[in-house]
């Protein structure tokens, strides 16, 4: 019997073929009409390709998620993946050229989501599915953060041995992720009191002036040392030249390693206070997504990961990025979570956004192997 490498790699072109039709059913995040399409589509290929329905979770705003479920073994694995993009219609095209497939979310994370349609289909033909449960739970809106799917996707996790995340590779066809920053977003509403910038100032608040108080205070709280970054990514403020500014905002993205520092800078920048007397701070939002840290289990499922890719030829390098993913939620829970196992290729959120082809076939087979885990070869 053929192993499931050689399975995929026999099916290369039809894996190919099925990222370029999720590809083309484009996702903005925020456009349900057209992301509800593309979860059709995404229902069309596991129907073909894995034989089960999808169990619908309706939203009325954003679009609605999927869940997979695949073989009623005792051990059960979770494969997380979105099917959202960042990116707005027709904004970029799919092109094939040299060895890569652009194309909007072609990385981040069709790719991933089709590999590992593929990998589940590889091991239903190799009759290595005997012993597992497989679910794939696709949220449709993980690029705004999971608001309507985090309670979900912990849900659906619930009970699982594993996650395995389908999020791109950090670069090469041999590395996973074995943990993520935590992420928070806050906005830092400041008010005044507006003047004629001539005629009477003194009587004004400058909320602009506030501001600047507000992003020194905010700078002052990185920590790079422990790989905390507190960053200044919006700032808005007044309305003309010649009036002192009533109003303005700030949005402050941060970034923790760590639970500890996840509640020691939340609390700090929840205690921003205006310097300026008059002048009225308020701040809203919170973290986002918890660090998805090097726990024990996180690391045994690592380990065993390199062992079962060992099959491939694979030696399994971890790294540890700055972004988040819905991997974050599980971790955060207490499952084994193993992040990374996608495509590979450059350019997540930018023009050039690829992935390498020939990985393709190779990079579903690590998803297969690891899997599997400890049971042996899938011959």
């Amino acid at each position: 019997m053929t192993t499931a490498y050689e399975y995929l790699q026999q099916h290369a072109p039809l894996i190919l073929s099925d990222i370029k039709s999720l590809v083309q059913a484009q996702s903005p995040s925020l456009n349900k009409e057209a992301t509800d399409l593309c979860g059709e589509v995404l229902q069309s290929l596991v129907r073909e390709r894995l034989g089960v329905e999808a169990q619908v979770c309706h939203q009325p705003t954003l679009g609605n998620h999927l869940l997979f479920c695949i073989g009623d073994g005792p051990q059960v694995t979770s494969i997380l993946g979105h099917f959202d993009t960042v990116w707005e219609i027709d904004e970029i095209p799919l092109r094939e050229e040299d060895g890569k497939l652009y194309g909007p979310g072609v990385l981040d994370m069709k790719a991933g989501l089709v590999q590992s349609i593929w990998a589940v289909r590889a091991l239903m033909h190799t009759g290595s599915l005997a012993q597992h449960s497989i679910r794939i739970i696709c949220p449709s809106d993980e690029e705004l953060g999971s608001p309507s799917s985090r309670q979900w996707i912990e849900q659906q996790a619930h009970g699982s041995l594993r996650v395995l995340v389908a999020e791109p590779a950090v670069a090469h066809s041999n590395e996973a992720k074995i943990a993520r920053k935590g992420s928070g977003r806050f906005e830092v509403r400041i008010t005044g009191r507006a003047a004629h910038a001539g005629n009477n100032p003194e009587e004004g608040i400058s909320a602009v002036q506030e501001m600047a108080h507000q992003i020194l205070y905010l700078y002052a709280l990185n920590a790079p040392e422990v790989g905390t970054t507190v960053n200044v990514g919006v700032a808005k403020g007044g309305s003309k030249i010649n009036v002192v500014a009533d109003e303005a905002t700030l949005g402050v993205d941060l970034r923790v390693t760590n639970s500890d520092e996840a509640v020691r800078v939340e609390a700090a920048i929840r205690a921003c206070r205006p310097q300026l007397a008059g002048a009225k701070v308020v701040v809203t939002g919170g973290m986002s997504r918890p660090p998805m840290e090097q726990t024990p289990q996180n690391l045994a499922l690592f380990k065993q990961a390199q062992k079962a890719v060992k099959r491939l030829g694979i030696h399994l390098e971890g790294k540890a990025v700055g972004g988040g993913s819905d991997g974050n939620f599980t971790s955060a829970l207490g499952i084994a979570t193993l992040d990374g196992l996608g495509a590979t290729g450059l350019g997540i959120h930018a023009r050039h956004e690829h992935i390498i082809i020939a990985d393709i076939a190779l990079r579903a087979a690590l998803m297969a192997e690891i899997i599997l885990g400890d049971a042996g070869s899938s011959t």
